[in-house]
């Protein structure tokens, strides 16, 4: 073997060694500043595609499969191909952190070079093996859950607290987000709460209970799987929607933030609540709230603790429409229904061009429309939506 090839295979299994340690500062070194990641699609929760940049890579795929699971790429043999290329296989091993169910699962690594740094990786392995793996699942207890003819129905279930958080709810969200993103059947989403009110944000009670020295350590113990769950939510290809009633305060407006569209029934009320607790907020509250009110709103409404009706709430931007509170339930499901028999797919694109857009430059936000429209373009519901359109009928969709 020569030495650029004994180098080559040094700087693999050095990555590998990196990714198992968690050593942020070794991936540092040993990727290249330009390198991009191209990953299998079909992963669960999102996880396949196109990282662009070193720290894309390692934030928002290794870092979120160290979420998720706990699990190791163990190489088994490196190949040096004749164009420089150095494929490595072997197999992940390790088990999904919520249920632990087991991964066993065969990779191909194509890694390309320049010297003694990494630029490329192009990864193939078992989706089907990834997905099982999140399939142990663990019993809910303070959220209905059910999936019927391609609609997803998540109703809270604490209403003699008002669906106030507690630490079994934000994990029941997360294990509902991971089964979400793992069931290709799933083509919209519906948010409910039962009892008075959507949900008031955190448990109180809860903070109340932990006090003091504990109580930053509570918090980060909840707001972890919460946000994980809000992150999978918002990357789905089904669009969701909300129906809010009753309050809707505190972290819980995080679940309007991941939906769509937002129905809200009269008499609705909307706090972030945070500064009345000496708290500074989570729920994604300061990244969406910038975006969707303005930077002079969202600090009217952090700081002086405003309190919307249904009706500001659209004004400002925080809600689709407002509709009568006996009529929400029959129009939120109306709603998410018709989206269920849609393109999924193309709503998936939808999605992401939409959240994509608000960090892209204009530059950037066409490319991805230009990348997104001919991933659809190769759907087959695309196929029978443009020959529908030729025999002037209404398209079937089955999203694919």
């Amino acid at each position: 073997m020569s030495v650029q090839h004994d180098q080559k295979q040094a700087v693999a299994a050095e990555l590998y060694r990196a990714l198992a340690a968690g050593d942020r500062k070794r991936l540092d070194e040993i990727l290249d500043p330009a390198f991009e990641g191209r990953t299998t699609d079909g992963l669960p929760l999102g996880l396949g595609g196109t990282y662009a940049g070193a720290d894309t890579m390692r934030r928002k795929f290794w870092g979120q499969i160290a979420r998720s699971y706990d699990a190791r790429a163990e190489p088994a043999e490196y190949r040096h191909l004749d164009d420089g290329q150095l494929l490595v296989t072997g197999r992940y091993v390790g088990e999904a952190r919520q249920g632990g169910g087991k991964l066993d699962a065969e990779f191909f690594h194509l890694l390309s070079f320049d010297e003694d740094r990494i630029t490329g990786l192009v990864q193939l392995t078992d989706s089907a093996r990834w997905t099982d793996a999140l399939g142990a699942r663990r019993d809910l207890s303070t959220v209905d859950f059910r999936v019927a003819d391609g609609l997803a129905e998540i109703r809270l279930d604490r209403p003699h607290v008002r669906n106030a958080f507690d630490q079994a709810m934000a994990d029941d969200l997360y294990e509902i987000a991971q089964r979400l993103a793992a069931d290709p059947e799933v083509r919209a989403v519906l948010i409910t709460g039962n009892g008075p009110a959507l949900t008031v944000g955190g448990d109180i009670a809860v903070f109340a209970d932990n006090a003091g020295a504990g109580l930053p350590g509570t918090l980060r113990r909840m707001i972890s799987p919460y946000h994980e769950a809000l992150r999978i939510l918002s990357g789905l290809d089904a669009p969701i929607v909300c129906a809010a009633h009753g309050a809707v305060a505190g972290g819980g407006l995080g679940l309007l933030y991941c939906a769509d569209i937002v129905l809200a029934a009269e008499g609705t009320k909307f706090a972030s609540g945070f500064a009345a607790l000496g708290l500074s907020g989570d729920g994604g509250n300061s990244w969406f709230l910038p975006r969707l009110l303005g930077p002079r709103r969202a600090a009217e409404f952090y700081l002086e603790q405003r309190v919307l009706d249904a009706h500001e709430a659209v004004e400002w931007g925080l809600v689709t429409r407002v509709l009568p509170a006996g009529e929400l339930a029959e129009g939120a499901l109306s709603t998410a229904r018709r989206l269920a028999v849609g393109p999924t797919r193309a709503h998936g694109e939808i999605r992401r061009l939409l959240r994509e857009s608000w960090s892209a430059t204009l530059a950037e936000q066409l490319t991805a429309e230009a990348d997104a429209i001919a991933r659809t373009a190769r759907t087959s519901d695309a196929s029978t939506a443009v020959a529908a359109f030729i025999d002037k009928h209404k398209p079937t969709f089955q999203g694919r």
